[in-house]
């Protein structure tokens, strides 16, 4: 004779019987839930008081890069002849490049390492961010870390191991989550910088430190090979036109010794002779190089991009506070919960037992 199947389902009687079950079990416990529940609010509210507000520093600009455009005839005539005018800084900090270089470690310790001005007195914004987060008071029982000092503008290749740990732990801490850079709207080329921090001072300083620094890097990167062939040229010409006032000088002289030389003795005048084709030489090679020399400067002056700052952080930076209400609410609800779920886990694990 055949067994009869169990079933496994469960019917819809079974169901709500079993949700009333349970609400009967967790309404009797509702004294528990409601004391817990309370004690969460407490501590929610004790730590909306003691939690410091969030200051938020933004700074915005815009970044004019000029191209050679009209000049690129002229550049690719100069260029046919086998002269470099400097060319393109190319595309090197261009689009997500650029906002990276924001982030990028070598600006961030530059920036924490410039002076700022705090109550009369010059310190670094690396100083100024130990005791911000209270590292100092941590480490006034450890002699080792105790006598560490960031300096303004200290030479960072100096550095001890243990001040690249603690520069490197700032840095950590300020690109995942700190500071933020990017393009709030893709279709607008201006980039935003914000910086958030406990201390509003901070926060202002360090974005518009960080600005400046990557600011000047990014400039005298992209003009870089410009401003060396400009150099160059200028280097040229001076060292020409010193051989042609030697060259003209020479010719003078020349001519004072043969004055009122008898006409047949013209082998006196060869020295004159030469000068006077150094003086045409030079004449011809200064009038050249003059001529790329201001091209040079032209092409310099395209080269160098304009970064031009739309709105600097002003005091009072937006704040964003954990709010008395948020707090008693978070606090209340969340302990709830997790007394509720701590209630059921007891009891299944209970009735697991008992099987």
């Amino acid at each position: 004779m055949d067994k009869p199947i169990q079933k496994d389902e469960i019917s819809l009687k079974e169901l709500v019987l079993k949700i009333k079950d349970w609400s009967s079990y967790l309404f009797s416990k509702w004294k528990i839930i409601v004391l817990v529940g309370f004690a969460g609010a407490i501590l929610g509210l004790t730590y909306s008081i003691f939690k410091k507000p969030i200051y938020t520093a933004s700074l915005s600009f815009a970044l004019e890069d000029e191209k050679v455009g009209g000049m690129g005839g002229a550049l690719g005539l100069a260029s046919s002849f086998g002269l470099d005018l400097g060319g393109s800084g190319g595309g090197i900090f261009t689009g997500s490049n650029l906002t990276e270089l924001f982030k990028s470690r070598s600006m961030v310790e530059k920036t924490l390492l410039s002076p700022v001005d705090l109550n009369g007195k010059n310190v670094s914004l690396a100083e100024m961010y130990l005791e911000i987060n209270g590292w100092r008071d941590s480490w006034k029982e450890n002699p080792k870390l105790k006598s560490v000092e960031f300096l303004p503008n200290s030479n960072r290749s100096k550095f001890t191991r243990v001040q690249d740990s603690i520069l490197g732990k700032m840095y950590n801490n300020l690109s995942h989550g700190e500071l933020s850079v990017g393009q709030r709207d893709k279709k607008i080329s201006i980039i935003t910088i914000d910086v958030i921090s406990t201390n509003e001072l901070f926060a202002k300083y360090f974005c518009e430190s960080l600005a400046k620094q990557v600011g000047t890097f990014y400039v005298e990167t992209k003009s870089k090979k410009a401003r060396i062939n400009m150099a160059i040229l200028e280097r040229q010409v001076d060292s020409v036109r010193s051989e042609l006032n030697g060259a003209i000088t020479g010719v003078a002289i020349a001519n004072d010794n043969t004055f009122g030389l008898n006409p047949a003795l013209n082998v006196r005048r060869t020295p004159s002779a030469r000068r006077q084709v150094d003086v045409q030489a030079n004449t011809a090679i200064l009038s050249e190089l003059v001529k790329q020399s201001e091209l040079a400067k032209v092409t310099l002056r395209k080269e160098t991009p304009l970064i031009q700052v739309i709105d600097r952080p002003i005091l009072p930076l937006a704040k964003e506070r954990f709010g008395k209400t948020k707090g008693i609410l978070i606090g209340g609800i969340l302990a709830g919960f997790l007394t509720i779920i701590f209630l059921i886990f007891r009891r299944l694990l209970k009735l697991i037992l008992d099987l």
